[in-house]
């Protein structure tokens, strides 16, 4: 194939997703730095209920991450993406609304963040159950790089310029500004051609009439958990989420009462993280054609785990730098499996599961975050900061246990894409005389 056909920039909605998407993760981070430091300055949270704060943040991938996924593949995606950001960006104006007319409470911010979190389990999951449709299962490795790649870079502007906003203009101003970055990525996700077919049907049978939501859930669960390949993915990203989780819930606390810094500094050590982002995707494709797909999955693990104890000893001084660092090294880490990951579940997945398998994943990683959120609270509450980020560390340095022990780590290349379950059946008969060991099984 050549370069040209691999580009996923050949295909104009793409672009319209890449764009309107930079809109998107920039009021995600901005929001993401600007409401912990106003509970923690204007409502004077403390270390339990900023735990809580960010536990409501991600609680409704809980709630109603999986349903989310079957409810995905049954409506047009474009749809999907524009609503979820229009309500993202209505309740994030809220919040300096309440504040300029002094009725601003933490019950209100509890609110704001878990209604945030159900719009944000639609947008998360239709993004990337649209992606294969979009450029084509060819593509993904190369869509998913810019993807994470965009990410990386509106965390890194996103969080620097949210901490600073917060510093010269106010929380609120702050949170202002990402309500609009939400409004713009709703107007530019309308550009995205119409297609009237839902995620369920695109190149499978349709459902049967009045099939049981439940059903449905529970095809997406067997599909991830019944696959060693995507069960590893799923539990080293879960034990991932919930001790970078653990970490950040504490940050402002510790930036700000204990260690006495500025909002500007805990966006820009957050920022660090973002760069480790970028780093990440940016060498992922390029690794993984050097040292074999599943082989960099399996391995860079190993090689960057150490890095997540590093960010346990943020202080003053050059301890700062320190933890910055590891911090930078467990991101890149993120990145390069942002990358590799989650094209290898798209190509493992056929289209009629995508939406459910994204849900089924968005449950677990999102899921962690909400208990790694509530877990770093109640630690830090009852046991102290730096014992929550400790806990938190040692958890990012095992996460990478899952996947090392896994097949995944003898990949050279990605498998073939997975059939529909129609065309499955079809050619059972030439794939039971295959080597079990010769691909993956998904």
């Amino acid at each position: 194939m050549t370069p040209a056909l691999e580009s996923p920039w050949r295909s104009r909605d793409f672009r319209t997703l890449f764009a309107a998407g930079a809109f998107s993760h920039l009021g995600t981070n901005i929001g993401y730095v600007a409401v912990p430091l106003l509970a923690v300055t204007a409502l004077d949270a403390s270390p339990g209920q900023a735990g809580a704060l960010a536990a409501l943040s991600t609680a409704a991938f809980l709630l109603i991450g999986l349903p989310a996924g079957a409810w995905v593949d049954r409506m047009p995606g474009r749809r999907v993406l524009v609503a979820a950001d229009a309500a993202r960006a209505a309740l994030l104006v809220s919040v300096p609304v309440a504040w300029w007319l002094d009725v601003l409470s933490l019950p209100q911010l509890y609110a704001v963040v878990l209604l945030n979190g159900c719009a944000t389990v639609f947008f998360d999951v239709g993004s990337q159950s649209i992606l294969p449709e979009l450029v084509g299962r060819e593509r993904l490795v190369p869509a998913n790089a810019a993807i994470v790649t965009l990410m990386a870079g509106a965390a890194i502007a996103g969080r620097g310029a949210g901490g600073f906003l917060v510093q010269l203009c106010t929380a609120p101003v702050a949170l202002a500004g990402g309500a609009v970055a939400y409004l713009a990525s709703a107007l530019g996700l309308t550009g995205i051609g119409r297609r009237g077919a839902p995620a369920a049907v695109r190149g499978a049978a349709a459902p049967a009439a009045g099939r049981r939501l439940r059903t449905e859930v529970a095809e997406g669960l067997r599909h991830v958990l019944g696959s060693r390949e995507l069960c590893a993915l799923a539990l080293t990203g879960a034990l991932g989420n919930l001790g970078a989780q653990m970490v950040n819930t504490m940050l402002p606390v510790l930036f700000v009462r204990e260690l006495g810094l500025s909002a500007g500094a805990l966006g820009l050590y957050w920022a660090a993280g973002g760069l480790g982002l970028l780093l990440g995707a940016s060498c992922a494709r390029r690794l993984a054609g050097r040292f074999g797909h599943g082989r960099v999955l399996g391995l860079a693990g190993l090689w960057f785990a150490p890095a997540g104890l590093a960010v346990a000893l943020a202080g003053r001084g050059p301890w700062l730098w320190v933890a910055a660092a590891g911090w930078l090294i467990t991101m890149t880490k993120t990145g390069i499996d942002n990358v590799l990951g989650v094209s290898l579940r798209q190509h493992l997945t056929p289209d009629s599961l995508l939406g459910r398998m994204n849900a089924t994943f968005r449950f677990l990683l999102t899921g962690a975050l909400a208990v790694g959120s509530a877990l770093g609270g109640l630690i830090g509450e009852f046991a102290g900061v730096r014992t929550a980020m400790w806990v938190g560390a040692v958890c990012l340095t095992a996460a990478f246990l899952p996947v090392f022990r896994s097949p995944i780590r003898t990949l050279r290349e990605l498998p073939a894409a997975a059939r529909t379950t129609r065309e499955a059946d079809a050619v059972a008969g030439a794939d039971a005389d295959a080597d079990p060991d010769a691909r993956v099984r998904p």
